[in-house]
């Protein structure tokens, strides 16, 4: 699986900006795609995710701010960021999770694009 990122940049606060991811390679339709935030120093946090049937989970960050979509055809994802913080800056990465089968019943196996800076700063 092969993830192609897009997207970010900088913005003052107030602003927005887009993300895109297009996976490629060996995709299923139980593929969940998202986009998770890395600040410098902490672990990745979940932004938003979205399934193959457009359901979606936010962070309680950017819940009512950012809008997360899906393609309906392929494996590609937006990420709509609105009314921007300063708290938003961050390397965005794109995740794409399978649900792998094995002989004890199913676990996650994660696939990352390359970040994408965003900046939100006067």
């Amino acid at each position: 699986v092969q993830l192609q990122a897009s997207g970010g940049g900088s913005a003052q606060p107030g602003g927005s900006l887009i993300l895109s991811c297009e996976a490629s390679g060996s995709l299923t339709v139980g593929d969940v795609m998202g986009y998770y935030r890395q600040e410098e120093g902490d672990q990745r946090g979940m932004v938003a995710t979205i399934n193959e049937t457009g359901e979606a989970d936010y962070g309680d960050s950017v819940k009512g701010r950012f809008i997360i979509s899906r393609a309906s055809v392929g494996h590609t994802i937006f990420l709509q960021m609105n009314d921007l913080k300063p708290e938003d800056t961050g390397v965005y990465y794109c995740n794409l999770e399978k649900t792998i089968e094995w002989a004890l019943g199913t676990r996650p196996l994660d696939f990352w694009g390359r970040g994408t800076l965003v900046t939100v700063s006067s």
